[in-house]
């Protein structure tokens, strides 16, 4: 058999097992929802099994399926819970690898994901919280500042949570690229 069809078939299965165990974990968080934010790091970590080998398309396949999968498997009920992952999250990791193919400069693409985060909350915001956070855990005066001043708050403490969270995002990937370099030997 030639080496791009072994090639390839190793990208189906990849992307095949990476969506699978993306879509378990998102369901489990999702359906769960104590576990969404669990269940959203673990989706995000399996969607880098493909990046680790260059699989681009694969990676992209299996993002798709994810997404698809896991509105079949339950979590049309609670979409809302699954926009923030649809729109960003399980997009992001392929974007890094992008930026690094492409030698994008560093700083114009920290600005231009940074946007798309901040787009991101803003959305969630008003989809999730309906444009409007309450609740009994804080005096009602922190619920009207951060209601009022939301706008201002999204676009300066996300861009400094992305910031954290990018770096994160490029460190698991280093692991996860160190792990399957480590498995396929």
């Amino acid at each position: 058999m030639p080496k791009d069809n072994n090639n390839k078939s190793f990208e189906i299965a990849l992307s095949g097992i990476s969506c699978a165990f993306a879509v378990i974990f998102l369901s489990l968080g999702i359906l769960s929802g104590v576990l969404l934010a669990t269940g959203y790091c673990l989706g995000i970590v399996a969607l880098m099994l493909p990046l680790s080998k260059k699989f681009y398309f694969g990676d992209f396949f299996a993002y798709l399926g994810t997404c698809v999968l896991t509105l079949i498997f339950g979590a049309a009920a609670k979409f809302w819970d699954l926009v923030p992952f649809i729109m960003f999250f399980g997009l992001h990791p392929l974007i890094n690898a992008l930026q690094i193919k492409f030698n994008v400069n560093k700083i114009v693409a920290f600005i231009i994901k940074a946007a798309w985060f901040d787009a991101t909350l803003v959305v969630g915001y008003l989809l999730v919280f309906g444009g409007l956070l309450g609740g009994s855990m804080l005096p009602q005066e922190v619920y009207d500042f951060v209601n009022s001043n939301i706008y201002i708050l999204i676009f300066t403490v996300g861009t400094v949570v992305f910031l954290i969270y990018d770096i994160i995002i490029f460190r698991c990937q280093a692991g996860v690229n160190y792990l399957m370099y480590r498995i396929r030997k």
